[in-house]
């Protein structure tokens, strides 16, 4: 699985360790943890990764089923390109919110027509039958007269 973590010193040891800040649950879809877990590095890197990794920076890891690091790179870039994604065309969570508010609403607009056409079909089969029954009430009367 992809996480988004950031590295830390431990404050006794100034050893580092990566603090799992949010797990990738789809594509495009992000889960911030809510629980705090923390992977030592020093025993998962080889040293020449581990000098390349500073306290705060942001990291982007894979993590194996049994929790093993696959692979680590820098988040930077990947940051950056949500930043020109998202954030420098207006899409805000606000304006996200506000987008989720007109769909439901017209979600809701939708289901309310859908019923009065339903309603209105019935109405209108109802007659429909009203008036083949007086047709043939209609024709009755007339065989009855000849």
């Amino acid at each position: 699985m992809r996480h988004l973590a950031q590295v830390q010193k431990h404050q006794l040891s100034g050893k580092l360790n990566l603090r799992l800040l949010a797990v990738q649950e789809a594509e495009y879809t992000w889960a911030i943890l809510t629980e705090e877990k923390v992977i030592p590095l020093a025993e998962v890197l080889k040293s020449s990764d581990a000098e390349q990794l500073h306290e705060g920076l942001l990291i982007l890891l894979e993590l194996s089923p049994t929790g093993e690091i696959k692979h680590i790179e820098n988040a930077t870039n990947w940051v950056l390109d949500l930043i020109k994604t998202y954030l420098t065309s207006g899409i805000t969570p606000a304006f996200l919110q506000q987008e989720t508010e007109r769909a439901e609403q017209w979600r809701q607009t939708l289901t309310l027509q859908t019923q009065e056409l339903a309603r209105r079909s019935l109405e209108v089969e109802a007659r429909r039958e009203q008036i083949q029954a007086l047709e043939e009430s209609l024709k009755r009367e007339r065989e009855g007269e000849n």
